[in-house]
């Protein structure tokens, strides 16, 4: 079962974050992480984003509210910018940020609405 869990939880992280942001990951693991490595991906990836009853797209977008709420912000980057992958759109991401605003408080907000800017204006810069 595991193993299973580890291949389904691979799939889902590179279908989410990118098989080029997972491949440097794993090209980043060392005897230390190796072990939590394969946890967050049996655990995170392929015990709970792969569970019926949410898209994607809407686990996505709780899983941005929730690191900016708790002001993770290297996640929330990876996070951002993984939206190009799931179709969280710039204006769905901005009615997220504003949720959180109110409910998770402004400075949040702010410091997640300046990561997304600085995301989007790299991706677009990415383009040219």
């Amino acid at each position: 079962m595991s193993d299973d869990r580890y291949e389904k939880g691979m799939a889902m992280r590179k279908s989410v974050l990118g098989a080029d942001h997972v491949e440097r990951a794993e090209a980043n693991k060392t005897e230390f992480d190796a072990d939590y490595q394969r946890y967050i991906t049996e655990n995170a990836w392929g015990t709970i984003w792969t569970r019926p009853g949410l898209d994607n797209k809407t686990r996505h977008m709780l899983t941005i509210a929730m690191l900016a709420a708790l002001g993770r912000y290297d996640e929330l980057t990876m996070h951002i910018r993984a939206t190009r992958n799931t179709g969280v759109t710039p204006e769905e991401l901005r009615e997220v940020l504003l949720h959180v605003s109110i409910y998770a408080g402004v400075p949040a907000a702010n410091s997640a609405f300046a990561i997304a800017k600085r995301i989007y204006k790299e991706l677009e810069e990415e383009k040219k």
